[in-house]
């Protein structure tokens, strides 16, 4: 039964529909007001407007309130709204956008003041913000997401909402533009930036040259948001959306000058956690774009620091980790979790600790094989290393069952430069679909890894080997490891240039001949032993001498200079020596007159 808002013989105009609705607002907020109640009251009193014909603005006015007083009906902030009401909201910011579409003449605004409000005759003016109320819908949005279990069907239904809420963003942008502040258009623009950014796009991957639509709008908003923004936090969130949606196409070029010319890197920890979360999404993608193009250095340097902690989980927002050394107070696990994303932004992380780890790999076995017996050898990935360890304090290893016992059995067959068996425990059915499979089109990146599990395995077998050799055919090389000859020819050459290998390539005869001007492993350890004996020499000596120098001290009573030195006789005595030796001036010129 629809509530009685006025009395029969009332007659209902302007004057007497803004009374009413005062009279509603005042109870709003108020101990034992029904919230439900209030809705029906406002939605009733806006039927009643229209029933009056009263005009478009007061039904616009009323309107404004009824989703003010939906996003009321949770008191607590942390958790989301019911299902039902969400619905209610949605419907309710499509008709207030139907409404500000059909008369784009009535003025809406935040600055306008209430006892300015014009609602009975044209020119009509309204308080109220469209954009604000859009943007506490889409908070809520990404609330009612994270409070879904990730996994169940109700997640799937939620997540159909979004169309409709990109679709409620893109109306609000084509009202605001035209008439809307630099400001509000930037807003808008980062909202709808935050909604593509992490959408893959099969169609842009597959042809970069041609013009694509999602691309064409991330670029046209992201320069608006570049020239007109005035608060740099929107710059920013802006430019590392961009960045990473250009790194998940696969335009490795294109992010890794971005991110470099924006210099994000220096400035980033002055940023709010949001920011740095993004900051740190954009990263990783960034890696797994330079893995996917075979740039393994890059790779590794991108994910170094969000792999090293072990705290990717947590940096990347997409769960939390149980802290040992302090607990987390109740607000803070709530603020926590109020950061946290939706399931489906996430990005998997054994994909990203499995990419990490094989980037180590082909960088660390290598240069761990070039500076075999150096003892100053400096740690390029302390998590590989670590790894390694945890893997040879094992009393019994089996056959490899997870991701990380694969990548540690393709390193030791790599250490002897067996390339076959290192690609075969790299590239399997179980890797496949553990890692591999998780990239759109698996195969060039699976042949990818093979050729550079091949060259870093011929790297690694010349710098083990090199001693045993007084030649090498390239030949030979090249059937070994079933590359080209021109591939071996040209990574020979790069460690003769860059005096890695000892060595000079003899072109009539396609063959490498070894100066052995290195010492073998023998001699190596020799040299070793005898550093660490002449060092140790060197120390005991020094203790004899510290020795020797207190028993002197003691005799010669040089422990009392020392003390009388500290309590001032130290002057004294040296203006005395100083006015003998004066003496001992005056009485030789005196003897040398004399003469």
């Amino acid at each position: 039964e629809a509530p009685k808002m006025f009395a029969k013989d009332t007659e209902v105009n302007h004057e007497a529909v803004i009374k009413k609705l005062n009279e509603i607002i005042s109870a709003r907020g108020k101990k034992g007001t029904d919230r439900n109640e209030q809705i029906a009251l406002l939605k009733e009193l806006q039927s009643i407007s229209n029933a009056n014909n009263l005009g478009p603005a007061i039904s616009m006015k009323i309107m404004f309130h009824i989703i003010s007083a939906i996003y009321d009906y949770n008191p607590n902030i942390a958790t989301c709204m019911r299902s039902e009401m969400w619905e209610k909201c949605l419907a309710g910011v499509s008709e207030l956008l139907d409404m500000v579409e059909a008369n784009p003449d009535i003025n809406i605004g935040e600055n306008i003041l209430e006892e300015s409000e014009n609602v009975t005759t044209p020119p009509y003016r309204v308080r109220g913000c469209v954009l604000t109320i859009v943007e506490r819908m889409d908070e809520e949005f990404t609330k009612m997401l994270q409070a879904c279990d990730a996994h169940s069907t109700e997640y799937v239904d939620r997540l159909k909402d979004e169309k409709e809420v990109c679709v409620i963003l893109d109306r609000l942008q084509t009202y605001l533009v035209p008439r809307g502040t630099t400001e509000e258009i930037c807003r808008v623009y980062l909202r709808r930036i935050e909604h593509m950014y992490y959408k893959f796009d099969p169609e842009a991957y597959d042809n970069p040259k041609l013009e694509n639509k999602s691309f064409k709008d991330m670029e046209e908003m992201c320069k608006f948001i570049y020239a007109k923004d005035l608060t740099d936090r929107l710059r920013t969130r802006s430019m590392l959306c961009q960045i990473y949606h250009q790194a998940l196409h696969d335009r490795w070029y294109q992010a890794r000058d971005l991110m470099l010319m924006s210099h994000l890197q220096d400035t980033i920890q002055h940023s709010d956690v949001p920011t740095q979360i993004l900051y740190n999404r954009t990263m990783v993608q960034l890696g797994l774009c330079a893995f996917r193009k075979g740039n393994i250095r890059d790779a590794h340097n991108a994910l170094v620091d969000i792999q090293s902690g072990g705290r990717a989980k947590e940096l990347l927002a997409q769960g939390l980790l149980l802290q040992r050394q302090h607990e987390r107070t109740p607000e803070q696990e709530k603020i926590e979790k109020r950061r946290l994303l939706p399931y489906h932004m996430h990005i998997n992380l054994e994909l990203l600790e499995c990419v990490y780890l094989v980037s180590a790999m082909l960088i660390e076995v290598p240069y761990m094989a070039a500076h075999e017996m150096d003892a100053r050898r400096r740690m390029i990935s302390k998590n590989f290393h670590h790894v390694m360890r945890m893997s040879e304090r094992q009393a019994l290893t089996g056959p490899p069952e997870s991701m990380r016992e694969h990548v540690v059995a393709a390193s030791k067959a790599m250490k002897t430069g067996n390339w076959k068996e290192c690609k075969n425990y790299i590239i399997n059915e179980k890797m496949n679909a553990k890692v591999w499979e998780l990239f759109y089109k698996s195969e060039t990146v699976q042949e990818m890894v093979t050729s550079k599990i091949q060259e870093e395995s011929l790297r690694t077998y010349l710098f083990t080997y090199s001693s045993v050799y007084d030649s090498l055919s390239l030949e030979t090389l090249a059937e070994m490891f079933e590359i080209d000859q021109g591939v071996v020819h040209s990574i020979i050459s790069k460690m003769i240039i860059n005096e890695e290998l000892m060595a000079s390539l003899d072109e009539p005869t396609h063959t490498v001949v070894m100066h052995r001007t290195e010492p073998t492993r023998l001699q190596s350890l020799a040299l070793q032993l005898s550093e660490k004996v002449s060092s140790l020499v060197d120390n005991n000596e020094r203790i004899m001498e510290l020795k020797q120098g207190n028993l002197f001290f003691q005799k010669s009573g040089g422990m009392q200079d020392r003390q009388d030195r500290f309590q001032g006789n130290y002057q004294q005595n040296r203006n005395q020596n100083w006015q003998d030796r004066r003496n001992q001036r005056q009485n030789y010129s005196q003897r040398e007159r004399a003469y």
